[in-house]
């Protein structure tokens, strides 16, 4: 009886172990993860987590999490919002498939991901139109969005964005109140207080030309500029590339329906 209790288990148990695709999931490592957590699970920074060997149970619970939006962070819910559970599953075995990485072991950034042609918008406050704010509560931040007359124009009529569109965005502190959390105005959002950095997105004929096609967001590039219009030292545009990636029915932007319909 115990025999047969034990075999009727693990055929219960068989089809689940076996449910996942490794090489399907080493695809969609490739496609999506491979920027930040690298191809190989080993990661490119200090921030981010280390995939190789982890637990399948677990990745995919927190891939769930994400998803769901139980679990925050701005870049991973954006990611995680895209796959299917089939894709979270297969993504989960191939990382837990992977041998662990030596202790201080790091990816480096893949070919030319580092490497931004986009400029400074010097003269956004008088030529860019804004189009959005949003609240980052777990930052405690609040966003201005700002777009340039191509990106308006093209999202207004329905059209793909194209190229010489630019979408900026300023990025404040929130004041804090005395309970130390955000003071929000009459609109909802929060009252800015210091701007911290500045984020940009931009396409131009030819600038996604030397990017790996799994991280390609046809022509546009990302940056991240200091208060003083400078390129942030060590910024890895492709978080940002990652991020987008899975918008490309929406010209890669997270914010098109905003911007088509700004006054």
């Amino acid at each position: 009886m115990k025999k047969l209790l034990g075999m009727a288990l693990l055929a219960a148990v068989a089809p689940l172990a076996s449910a996942a695709d490794i090489e399907a999931g080493k695809a969609k490592v490739a496609t999506v993860c491979a920027a930040c957590h690298g191809a190989n699970g080993v990661s490119v920074s200090d921030a981010i987590p280390n995939l190789a060997a982890q637990r399948a149970g677990y990745l995919e619970a927190q891939l769930k999490a994400l998803k769901d939006g139980t679990r925050k962070n701005p870049i991973m819910n954006a990611i995680a919002a895209q796959l299917s559970a089939e894709d979270m599953a297969n993504a989960a075995a191939y990382f837990a498939s992977l041998p662990g990485p030596e202790s201080g072991a790091k990816s480096g950034l893949l070919p030319n991901v580092a490497t931004t042609h986009l400029p400074f918008p010097e003269d956004y406050k008088s030529t860019f139109t804004k189009y959005h704010t949003i609240n980052f509560p777990a930052t405690n931040q609040v966003r201005y969005y700002f777009a340039n007359k191509a990106a308006l124009q093209a999202a207004k009529a329905g059209k793909d964005l194209p190229d010489g569109s630019v979408l900026f965005a300023e990025v404040y502190s929130a004041k804090l109140g005395p309970d130390n959390k955000p003071v929000s105005g009459p609109d909802g959002f929060f009252v800015a207080d210091k701007l911290l950095f500045y984020t940009a997105m931009a396409r131009d004929s030819g600038w996604g030309k030397d990017l790996p096609d799994m991280l390609r967001n046809a022509d546009w590039n990302y940056a991240v500029f200091t208060t003083d219009g400078k390129q942030r030292p060590g910024v890895n545009q492709g978080e940002c590339l990652a991020c987008h990636k899975p918008l490309d029915k929406a010209s890669y932007t997270f914010t098109l329906k905003e911007l088509a319909s700004a006054k």
